[in-house]
């Protein structure tokens, strides 16, 4: 074994190497697809889940899972002519209020999600009782700003309550995390 070892690593240079076992390594952590959750219930319908009003309690946590903020959010939720408006106002334990609101509109099989300080839109996609989205999104840091793309899945546990999992990197890595129960009142 060890003369294979040496043969190969006079025959390519260590960085091609440490290249393949990265994209080797990496390839075996793809996550779900939401052809994955087709067949589970109860079935997620957005235009029905986000209508009227919505609650929801939630924590951020840092890149090594330490919960860092809480907050609880309110959140209206109609639609008109397909066009779903989500309106979103969250308190957080610190004090900070923010708000976002959400314009979904048909697009490519799913919606196409946009917001103010979102600088690149997703499309969410829902299958069975799951929704992905995944957007990049623009947030205060230190006297300036950071670019964030946020991974969403959401899961419909009951007809009135949904998990929200959201993934926070920069660069490909993770950042943190959000997590989030939302149900309706």
């Amino acid at each position: 074994m060890q003369s294979l070892q040496s043969g190969i690593s006079k025959r390519i240079p260590a960085p091609i190497l440490w290249l393949v076992a990265s994209v080797l390594l990496l390839s075996g952590c793809a996550g779900p697809s939401l052809d994955d959750y087709a067949e589970r219930s109860p079935k997620l319908v957005p235009q029905q889940f986000f209508t009227g009003e919505l609650s929801a309690r939630g924590v951020v946590k840092n890149f090594s899972g330490e919960v860092i903020r809480t907050f609880d959010a309110d959140i209206s939720a109609s639609w008109e002519k397909g066009v779903g408006t989500l309106d979103e106002t969250f308190r957080f334990n610190d004090g900070e209020v923010q708000t976002r609101v959400w314009t979904l509109a048909p697009s490519d099989g799913g919606y196409l999600a946009e917001a103010g300080d979102v600088v690149e839109p997703g499309i969410m996609r829902w299958r069975g009782n799951a929704i992905h989205m995944n957007y990049v999104i623009r947030v205060p840091y230190n006297d300036g700003t950071l670019d964030v793309r946020m991974d969403d899945w959401m899961y419909l546990i009951t007809p009135d309550t949904l998990i929200n999992e959201t993934t926070m990197s920069k660069w490909g890595v993770d950042v943190g995390e959000v997590v989030l129960v939302i149900q309706k009142k």
